[in-house]
């Protein structure tokens, strides 16, 4: 791996400061952390160096920058990455020195762990091993990697893969964990963990792939006190990172059924003959009940989120794809009501990324069972994706179970309308539409559109709030339907004397063309001010 490859890699966010066509060609022969003002004899000739510049401080002189840049250039240094986070970027004397003495700088962004730095350049090192004829620098023993290899090529799935690659070293306890904690596979050793207890176990884990999206991401977990050479965990990651790329590429192969399924379903007018075909090809029961959830995800990161909560329904048959109206669905079918804690071989049935057009789903038995353990175990499960990415929770919502698969266009619509009502909710991020049980809840399912249009009609002039006396009349209708039509409790909380409150419902009532003393008509303004 050379250091122009690391700003290639749109996932770490890199940025050249300085540095010429030459020092980018540099080959990297390994990374490393440091704070030291002087760490020259603690580098190897061709390293990167990671270093959050805690040396450095704004009172400090030119001198102190070229002194640590200085050597760098004496062990041979590859290149210096610089962390921005301790002082906001990274200071030009620092970019000055490096120009001096001929060393490439990057900075590195505060959302851009070195961790994640390190893990590249090793996972892909490693690749680079492992093409090359006489590559003599393995940690794995040449034979477990022949094994490994085989065992890859034939499929074998990942606790196979996991239990042998760490054999040679008396099987001790390891797991791979996917980015919400759900056990993908763990050694015989392993006691099982509830997904909450492995999330926290993420941290000091070793990712698999570091280019996979926050949701998508893998884990290496090796908790016990044996110890294991860095550059061997990391060769057995790259393993089940090449594991995981083909696990994808069975995925897409397979989503035509499922792309096929949800057009069915998304067209209105859907003949009802081909339904229970496409799900079939799905590998999804012909009866119900059935569930959909749709997610405004045109990302591919908002998909994987999606199917990684839904990797954790036991018993559950699932498929998603994308829908030609935009964002992502998912049709869910299967008994049981419960989250997915362990599977007795060790393998998580859907750590494969089955589920998805039913390559390697479980077997769900019945077809019957409570959609609504599904909804709990959805909401249930949603916080977790927080921890994948901080930045943001994806929006999704859930619709009233479909009996039959005739009820499924109408429970996408349903979907689709409790995902407008989540974006607008101050709440979770995630809305069945069995939540929608109040109007306010309601109307907030309308598309934003639809409740400008309806509010300005129901108003009238009144929608123009620009008006000082528009504003006023609208505070006092609000106040009106607050207190169910209570002139005096009106004019209480207004501090106005009831008469002012009857000229004014009656201006309201020649502006709208309503008459509030009808129960209809207060519905009809109520619903447009919380359109508002």
């Amino acid at each position: 791996m050379h250091v122009e490859d690391l700003l290639r890699l749109e996932s770490l966010d890199l940025t050249l400061l300085w540095g010429e066509p030459p020092l980018l060609a540099r080959e990297i022969s390994g990374v490393t952390a440091t704070d030291l003002e002087e760490p020259g004899r603690f580098l190897q000739r061709g390293e990167i160096v990671l270093s959050g510049l805690v040396w450095w401080s704004a009172a400090d002189e030119e001198a102190t920058a070229d002194r640590f840049v200085g050597a760098l250039r004496g062990a041979g240094a590859a290149a210096l990455l610089a962390g921005e986070e301790t002082h906001g970027r990274v200071p030009e004397v620092l970019v000055d020195a490096c120009r001096r003495h001929g060393i490439a700088l990057l900075s590195v962004p505060v959302h851009t762990s070195f961790r994640a730095i390190t893990d590249t350049v090793y996972l892909r090192q490693w690749g680079d091993l492992s093409r090359r004829p006489a590559a003599s620098s393995y940690a794995l023993p040449e034979n477990v990697r022949g094994e490994l290899s085989r065992l890859l090529a034939e499929g074998a799935d990942p606790a196979t893969l996991l239990t042998r690659a760490v054999a040679h070293l008396g099987t001790p306890p390891c797991y791979v964990l996917s980015a919400t904690g759900r056990t993908i596979a763990r050694t015989p050793t392993a006691r099982a963990l509830a997904a909450a207890e492995a999330s926290r176990q993420l941290a000091s884990a070793l990712r698999v792939d570091p280019e996979a999206s926050p949701y998508g991401q893998w884990f290496l977990h090796l908790p016990g006190a044996v110890e294991v050479p860095p550059r061997m965990l990391h060769e057995i990651a790259e393993v089940f990172a090449q594991y995981r790329q083909g696990s994808l590429r069975r995925e897409a192969a397979a989503q035509a059924p499922a792309r096929e399924l949800l057009a069915l379903i998304e067209a209105e007018r859907s003949a009802a003959a081909p339904l229970p075909a496409a799900l079939r090809a799905c590998g999804l029961p012909e009866r119900g009940p059935y569930t959909v959830m749709a997610t405004g995800a045109e990302e591919s990161t908002e998909a994987d989120a999606l199917r990684e909560v839904l990797r954790h329904l036991a018993d559950h048959r699932f498929v998603t794809a994308r829908l030609a109206g935009g964002g992502t669905a998912a049709v869910i079918a299967g008994a049981g009501t419960g989250v997915v804690a362990e599977v007795p071989a060790g393998v998580d049935a859907r750590g494969a990324g089955a589920g998805d057009a039913a390559a390697g789903a479980a077997d769900s038995g019945s077809p019957g069972g409570s959609p609504d353990g599904v909804v709990a175990a959805l909401k249930g499960l949603w916080p977790a994706l927080r921890a994948c990415d901080e930045a943001t929770l994806p929006y999704g919502g859930i619709s009233a179970p479909a009996a039959t698969p005739a009820d499924l266009n109408g429970a996408l619509v349903q979907a689709r309308y409790a995902l407008t009502a989540a974006r607008r909710a101050e709440g979770p991020n995630l809305t069945a539409v069995d939540d929608l049980t109040t109007l306010e809840a309601l109307l907030s399912g309308l598309p934003a559109d639809v409740r400008t249009a309806f509010g300005i009609h129901a108003l009238g002039p009144l929608a123009d709030d620009s008006n000082p006396s528009h504003r006023m009349l609208l505070e006092t209708l609000d106040t009106f339907l607050t207190h169910n039509g209570s002139w005096a409790r009106t004019a209480e909380a207004l501090h106005l004397h009831v008469n002012t409150v009857h000229y004014r419902i009656g201006r309201v009532e020649l502006l709208t063309g309503r008459d509030l003393a009808r129960l209809d008509h207060k519905l009809d303004l109520k619903a447009a001010l919380l359109c508002r």
